[in-house]
């Protein structure tokens, strides 16, 4: 995978954004999905398809993989190995539970995301995220 510079300059303009359930828009608010969705609306000028309203607990609640799956409708998946910049980054918190944080890998030693309690942040690609990555994704060409 080629690096996307695009991706990772579109993502570093939303950092400080306030964390949102539910929100995307950069400056006013966002939560993890939030910033994947207005990054592909900067480079696609769209929505990649309509959402639907999800509470805090979707994941546990239903049991599905709904964000690997909308993931993989939308992006091109990647071996974790050759995941470059821009990369979407997918995540599980816990062995055996449903993937349910994503974020956008900004170098590869750091990745921008959004979590509860804190701004839209460019953090370590630490050895605990790294435990927990499950996949990873590029956007696809314009």
């Amino acid at each position: 995978m080629h690096p996307r510079p695009d991706v990772v300059a579109i993502a570093r303009r939303w950092l400080g954004t306030p964390y949102c359930h539910q929100a995307s828009l950069a400056g006013v608010g966002t939560d993890c999905l939030g910033l994947v969705r207005g990054v592909w609306r900067e480079l696609y000028g769209r929505e990649a398809e309509a959402l639907v309203p999800y509470t805090r607990d979707w994941a546990e609640a239903t049991g599905e993989e709904t964000l690997l799956a909308a993931a993989r409708r939308h992006l091109l998946e990647v071996a974790a190995a050759d995941a470059a910049p821009g990369a979407v980054l997918v995540f599980r918190y816990r062995r055996g539970a449903v993937a349910k944080h994503a974020a956008i890998l900004a170098t590869p030693a750091t990745m921008i995301h959004a979590m509860e309690g804190v701004p839209v942040s460019e953090v370590a690609f630490s050895p605990w995220w790294r435990r927990r990555l499950v996949a990873a994704f590029a956007f696809p060409a314009a």
